[in-house]
């Protein structure tokens, strides 16, 4: 059982004040939240069970336990899962580690969406492959090889900050989906070395992570500020790349009809030009 569930377990008592769960603010309080004995009580277990548990040093722990803690420091469905996992170290599945080689169907799913950005992200929320348009839009192949990668070109890309209007939505975002990608491989060496790598480099990054949100990546919008199209507002659908797992294809959807989408056929048409010679 490793450090995160503590610090994750704090970080979410911290969110909630007494008032909230009908306890009485006795005293004064040296951390904001709620007390860990104050959860223990509301779940239902011995202080010292939680205590310990929070500590990183208690037995395997129950579903139902689980389910109660997550009750009390009113967890989303993303969050209990992860609470789940990073409790129980030992009932993770082993995975084996991917090439994160995309599939050809794949490819071919990618290639045949000439009406819609997309791109496929692999673990660690690195840029797998990416149709001609999704180029267009996010600029991927212009990405050094090694660099491919949505947490390095959002927290380490100067440019970022200007593509994206709501940067700091998408840096939160970013590092919350990273952060349940860590949960769910905790031996994965290049994951480390990336988070250690952005924590370096980055203020902003290493505030979000300690802050220790997580956050499936399903769908939503997102708004680019392209240089040549300029303002895009692009809802996405994320989808997973069945027998691929860590996988997953982003398609960026326009409104039929929108000022977004008659940007992005005008950038469809550019990329589809053929190359000036010579």
């Amino acid at each position: 059982m490793d450090a995160d569930l503590g610090d994750f377990l704090r970080s979410r008592r911290a969110r909630i004040q007494p008032e909230d769960v009908g306890l009485q603010a006795y005293g004064r309080r040296r951390v904001p939240g709620l007390r860990r004995e104050e959860v223990a009580q509301l779940a239902g277990v011995s202080v010292d069970y939680y205590i310990r548990l929070e500590q990183g040093r208690g037995p395997s722990v129950s579903d139902a336990v689980l389910d109660a803690i997550a009750r009390v420091l009113r967890l989303d469905e993303t969050e209990h899962t992860y609470l789940r996992t990073v409790a129980r170290p030992k009932s993770r599945a082993s995975t084996p580690a991917s090439s994160q080689r995309v599939r050809p169907g794949l490819r071919l799913v990618l290639d045949s969406l000439t009406a819609a950005p997309a791109f496929v992200l692999g673990r660690r929320m690195d840029v797998l492959a990416w149709n001609a348009l999704g180029d267009a839009v996010v600029g991927f192949s212009r990405m050094p090889v090694a660099e491919r990668n949505m947490p390095r070109q959002v927290f380490l890309e100067p440019a970022a900050r200007k593509l994206y209007p709501d940067w700091a939505a998408v840096a939160a975002e970013t590092v919350a989906y990273l952060r349940l990608d860590a949960g769910l491989h905790p031996d994965d060496k290049r994951l480390a070395a990336l988070v250690g790598e952005l924590s370096l480099k980055s203020d902003d990054f290493r505030r979000l992570w300690a802050d220790h949100q997580v956050k499936s990546k399903t769908y939503g919008v997102k708004r680019i500020d392209h240089p040549v199209a300029g303002e895009l507002v692009l809802p996405y659908e994320t989808l997973g790349a069945a027998g691929n797992p860590g996988q997953c294809l982003v398609v960026y959807t326009p409104e039929p009809g929108s000022e977004t989408a008659e940007r992005v056929a005008l950038l469809a048409s550019w990329a589809a030009a053929p190359a000036p010679t010579g």
